[in-house]
């Protein structure tokens, strides 16, 4: 069985088109194997990604869950799945090959089509190799000629009342064909898969995960664009706090359906929070909280040798994600802070949260530390001299190694 996969952004590298290309191949590779897909090989032809399956299976748990759709064996079924998970996939498609003269796609055409239901169809033909005898649209029309030819007469002796007609606006199916430099593939359903950047492509940067619905989006968004995410996830021991703990768990979970290895570095945070409490003005807090996590991130990010910190703002939501109280935190970095929902609305975020599957996950009750002794009116526009005064008052390096000294990592 062959799977040709085609990639979108990828061929617009130029001279750094084959790493994006065998970054993809690794990854496509990887997504197979964890979940017991056999192949005799994934490789890269002009402008494609080819993969020959199996027909057998590794004995073993998938990583993800598979149910047969009608029409699709269960070995089609579960690539789908599995591909429709990796980053800077355009679209892929079950193909067939055929030699590369007229005769034998003409062939290959009406074998594939003799078993399906159709009234009308279309043939689109894609030449690369251009040395090829024929030119697309004489393809695409002798081969409907064919078609035509040898299936229109069978069905017009059945049962059925309408003929095989060819419709180039609106048919019941498309035959496609790809003529490449060795080869010619046509098949007739392409399946989408999530586009960006083959994983791993952008480096690592440290995301700030919480229970909610906004930072799992970010996260994914940021898997998308090629950037391997480590999570670091801020808990304070009060009641309750195991169970938003294995929430958190689930969510990450989820992810690694896109993001094989999952690495995630649980943080106390309660320490903190009582020293600013204790020492600082009310409404300063939530900016502190933030800045003091922002700094301990930056810590790990060093350990892990991760580029950037990634959140789950959006501009403006509440009341710690406006731009002066973003500065604020921000400053405590020096590391790139990166924001993919900062132009969203909560309705676009959710909408995409559901399609990845956290949001389910998300709005289950969780404790948020950072809603932990949060000021009835938290600073909006947090001057920075003024957050810089109140934090002076915290034994900064103490409270950071304290927490570092007790955070515990765990891979999922």
């Amino acid at each position: 069985m062959l799977v040709i996969v085609h990639y979108g952004e990828i061929a617009l590298k130029g001279d750094n088109r084959k790493f994006f290309e065998e970054k993809l191949v690794e990854n496509i590779k990887k997504s197979l194997q964890t979940n017991r897909i056999v192949f005799d090989y994934v490789k890269r032809i002009s402008g494609r990604i080819l993969i020959e399956l199996k027909q057998g299976e590794k004995e073993g748990a998938s990583l993800l869950p598979f149910k047969r759709k009608e029409g699709s064996s269960f070995l089609e079924e579960k690539v789908r799945v599995v591909l429709q998970k990796v980053f800077g996939i355009t679209y892929f498609v079950f193909a067939q090959e055929a030699q590369q003269d007229i005769e034998s796609i003409k062939s290959k055409a009406v074998e594939i089509l003799k078993d399906e239901i159709f009234n009308s169809f279309k043939v689109e033909t894609k030449r690369g190799n251009k040395s090829f005898a024929l030119t697309s649209q004489q393809v695409n029309e002798q081969v409907g000629e064919e078609v035509l030819n040898k299936i229109s007469p069978i069905r017009n002796s059945s049962d059925r009342t309408n003929c095989v007609r060819v419709d180039l606006h609106n048919p019941d199916i498309i035959l496609y064909i790809e003529i490449t430099e060795k080869y010619a593939f046509l098949y007739t359903k392409k399946f989408s898969g999530p586009g960006g950047l083959p994983l791993g492509v952008s480096g690592k940067a440290v995301s700030l995960i919480s229970g909610g619905i906004d930072s799992p989006v970010a996260s994914y968004l940021m898997m998308k664009r090629g950037v391997e995410n480590i999570f670091v996830h801020f808990y304070s021991n009060q009641q309750g706090y195991e169970q938003s703990l294995e929430k958190v768990k689930d969510i990450l979970r989820v992810l690694k359906k896109y993001q094989e290895k999952i690495k995630v570095y649980f943080v106390p945070f309660g320490e903190v929070q009582k020293e600013i409490v204790l020492k600082t003005k009310a409404d300063f807090r939530v900016v502190l909280y933030r800045r003091i996590m922002f700094l301990v991130s930056r810590e790990i990010a060093t350990q892990e040798k991760a580029k950037a910190l990634i959140t789950g703002e959006s501009v403006g939501q509440v009341a710690s994600q406006t731009l002066d109280n973003m500065l604020a935190v921000e400053e405590a970095v020096l590391l790139p802070v990166l924001r993919p929902l900062a132009g969203w609305d909560k309705q676009e975020i959710m909408d995409l949260a559901k399609k990845i599957d956290t949001y389910e996950i998300s709005i289950l009750p969780h404790l948020d530390c950072c809603s932990i002794f949060a000021p009835e009116h938290p600073a909006t526009k947090a001057n920075l001299k003024d957050v810089k005064i109140q934090e002076k008052k915290l034994k900064l390096k103490k409270l950071i190694k304290s927490a570092l000294e007790k955070t515990k990592i765990e891979n999922i």
